[in-house]
């Protein structure tokens, strides 16, 4: 596993939308800004109707994001999610994934939780809530014990602070909703959305290329 899942974007946007018929100009919108994923998070109703009106896309990768039961990996695979996010690391879903064959980044925040998934064969693991679990001093003291795996820091992940952690060898993506505010959802505003990718892109073009 790596950026391939992502079409190669070190950017993951965190969508949480309520109008599914806005994905397919969202999605574009990513596209247009360099950023050819987006996350689009379970929580709300319109969440898996928006992946299936995107899943397929040539050059975009969809995945489901807080993925967080066996049943709801099904829903998200047969939606046509890529690849599945979690906020945390939960066996079940880990090997539900592993069933279907797709990329399951699970959420981390401890050593002890990075070790179980590495039991379950993982090794790009979603370090979550990244700022409050100690931002990037946190990623590189992760980085010594398990210079195998490869992070995507998620949670305070901002325009200010993307390059920082994606200047680290062992971050291979940052994950945020910056560039798709709840305000440009809520209006289908995808010039803002265009604009503020195209910012991102922008932004990290300088950071360390992953390895």
């Amino acid at each position: 596993m790596s950026t391939a899942m992502l079409h190669g974007s070190r950017i993951v946007p965190v969508v949480v939308i309520d109008d599914a018929a806005f994905a397919p100009d969202l999605a574009d919108a990513l596209a247009a800004g360099g950023i050819p994923c987006a996350e689009i998070t379970l929580r709300t109703p319109a969440a898996l109707d928006a992946i299936r009106a995107v899943a397929g896309r040539p050059r975009f990768a969809v995945g489901a994001g807080t993925v967080t039961t066996a049943a709801q990996v099904d829903a998200s695979v047969d939606a046509g999610a890529t690849y599945l996010v979690s906020p945390g690391f939960d066996e079940a879903v880990a090997e539900r994934a592993a069933h279907h064959g797709v990329p399951f980044i699970p959420g981390v925040a401890t050593a002890t939780e990075i070790q179980r998934a590495i039991a379950a064969g993982l090794d790009h693991l979603k370090v979550f809530p990244a700022a409050a679990v100690g931002g990037v001093p946190a990623l590189k003291a992760f980085a010594g014990p398990f210079p195998d795996v490869r992070f995507l820091p998620s949670g305070g992940v901002s325009a200010a602070n993307a390059a920082d952690y994606l200047a680290l060898p062992s971050v291979f993506a940052v994950s945020g909703s910056w560039m798709v505010p709840s305000t440009a959802l809520a209006a289908r505003d995808a010039d803002t959305v265009r604009a503020l990718s195209a910012a991102a892109t922008a932004a990290v073009a300088a950071s360390a290329p992953t390895r």
